[in-house]
């Protein structure tokens, strides 16, 4: 499982034009999954990224995290993740998961950074969706539970 988690100061998804999720501070999440992944990586993975230490405390240090500057996570699932591009110019997606188990990992996911107390808005899963931010900083870090030792 992998995740690009970057400190916004906002963040939305908008399909279709109608705007179905929107955040302030806080961390948008792109999202990817595997087949081998489970709950073991999804539940490893909401732990780490709700105790992310990104925000600055009062001497500039990235001290703080989500819930003690009150922030939220916007979580967008992100097949393309995995995309592999070694050979010729357009990437392969077969290290990505199939549909139905990544929509599982993916609210799975979700609903366990919820339960680690943060505020959690998704976006909207296979579909096309313009993702606004503004990312602060910038921060950005790659999570990724195979390069973390983490197995399943």
């Amino acid at each position: 499982m992998r995740a690009v988690v970057q400190r916004v100061s906002q963040a939305s998804v908008t399909v279709n034009g109608a705007l179905i999720s929107r955040i302030e501070r806080g961390f948008l999440i792109l999202l990817g999954v595997t087949p081998q992944d489970s709950e073991v990586e999804a539940a490893y993975l909401a732990r780490k990224t709700a105790g992310l230490r990104l925000f600055e405390d009062a001497d500039g240090k990235l001290n703080l995290g989500l819930q003690e500057v009150q922030g939220a996570a916007l979580v967008v699932s992100q097949f393309t993740l995995y995309g592999d591009v070694r050979k010729g110019r357009r990437p392969s997606f077969t290290a990505a998961a199939r549909p139905d188990q990544a929509r599982q990992l993916y609210e799975r996911f979700c609903a366990l950074l919820s339960a680690e107390g943060i505020p959690v808005q998704l976006g909207v899963f296979q579909a096309h969706m313009a993702v606004a931010l503004i990312n602060d900083g910038p921060v950005t870090l790659w999570l990724d539970t195979v390069e973390l030792g983490i197995t399943n």
